[in-house]
């Protein structure tokens, strides 16, 4: 008679832990809590100066011929308010063997209350403009800064002034000369251009010193690029469209007797601003014959900004001995607006022409 095997029981006791095993592995395979999954995956520095590599760090954007766009890149970070930030155009890679490049800072209007660094005028996509002229070789930028209810005068132009220095500190990072460099900007953002331009040096409206905390954190970081505070804010010349140049010509209030913009953005409250503050903020004052050559645009229809604005400030250019053009664009208002779609193209191209070709003849690698 035949006898059960011994091993019977133990086979019984493998095949038991086996599945054991295999229902503990299955457990652990069980999809894990959205929290969990997403903790799991988080990448974490060890302090908090690995804020900011972050995946719209690296965003950049391809345009036409080569040139690679770079959004939002802070320039200044003042506690206290948002993040001054400016986008970036490179020329393609081919000019790398030509030497440091020139730039060019592109200023928005808005009446320093609005507006915005990509929007200029009636150009339906500013951004692929500029990039057309980093496509010749230029690096440029366009910059944002503080409106006049975030802070009155001078903060706008000593963001400006801070976006020229901050470029100029990372003048080896972008392969550009820092001192072949213009403003370019149109309405309010050509007064900022302006005044940039013929005030080079002049410390009441220099930005703030570099502020680095002892320790940094995601809200207190260095105010702006180090060595910034080393560079200049001179230019080699200005590109102003339809700016204004003396505000001592112009009612500070609107109809209703309230602050229009020119009072708002001077800090005059409900008050009357006095001639210090006209004077501060008015290209025509700072004059001098050291300053870079200018090129004003302005439509004779232009009812927001007098014309009289760029003739007054060309005659002050000219009796200094500053090189200095005024374009005169017949039929047009402000931003370049006419009566017809066909007027405000033209003025529009025609605009560019002019505008770019004083840019190549003033910092263009013709005149190195």
């Amino acid at each position: 008679m035949l006898r059960s095997s011994p091993a019977r029981p133990a086979a019984t006791a493998i095949a038991l832990c086996v599945s054991t095993l295999l229902a503990t592995s299955a457990q652990s395979a069980a999809p894990k809590s959205a929290g969990e999954q997403i903790a799991a995956a988080a990448q974490i520095g060890k302090d908090v100066t690995a804020v900011g590599a972050d995946s719209f760090a690296n965003v950049s954007v391809a345009f036409p011929d080569g040139v690679r766009g770079f959004p939002d890149i802070a320039y200044q970070t003042l506690t206290g308010y948002r993040p001054m930030k400016l986008d970036l155009f490179l020329p393609p890679p081919r000019f790398t063997s030509a030497g440091p490049r020139p730039w060019v800072m592109y200023i928005h209007g808005g009446g320093w209350v609005g507006g915005g660094p990509r929007r200029s005028a009636a150009y339906q996509d500013w951004p692929k403009v500029l990039a057309s002229l980093a496509a010749r070789g230029y690096v440029v930028t366009t910059v944002s800064y503080r409106f006049a209810n975030e802070a009155p005068f001078p903060a706008a132009i000593q963001d400006v002034k801070a976006a020229i220095r901050w470029l100029k500190a990372n003048a080896a990072k972008y392969h550009l000369d820092p001192d072949r460099g213009m403003t370019w900007g149109q309405s309010a953002g050509g007064h900022l251009a302006a005044l940039a331009a013929v005030t080079c040096g002049v410390a009441a409206l220099s930005p703030p010193g570099r502020v680095a905390p002892a320790t940094t954190t995601v809200e207190l970081q260095a105010s702006t690029a180090a060595g910034a505070d080393a560079q200049n804010d001179c230019v080699r010349g200005a590109v102003a469209w339809f700016g204004i140049h003396d505000f001592s010509t112009l009612s500070m209030n609107g109809p209703d007797g309230k602050p229009g913009p020119q009072g708002t953005f001077l800090g005059c409250g409900t008050g009357a601003c006095t001639a210090e503050q006209l004077k501060r903020a008015s290209p025509v004052y700072y004059v001098d014959a050291q300053d870079p050559p200018v090129f004003l645009m302005h439509g004779d229809k232009d009812v927001t900004v007098p014309l009289a604005q760029s003739q007054q400030f060309e005659a002050a250019l000219k009796a200094a001995g500053v090189p200095t053009r005024l374009v005169v664009v017949p039929g047009v208002g402000h931003s370049w607006i006419g009566p017809t779609l066909e007027a405000t193209q033209a003025a529009s191209r025609q605009a560019l022409v002019q505008s770019i070709d004083f840019i190549e003849a003033t910092i263009g690698d013709a005149r190195k």
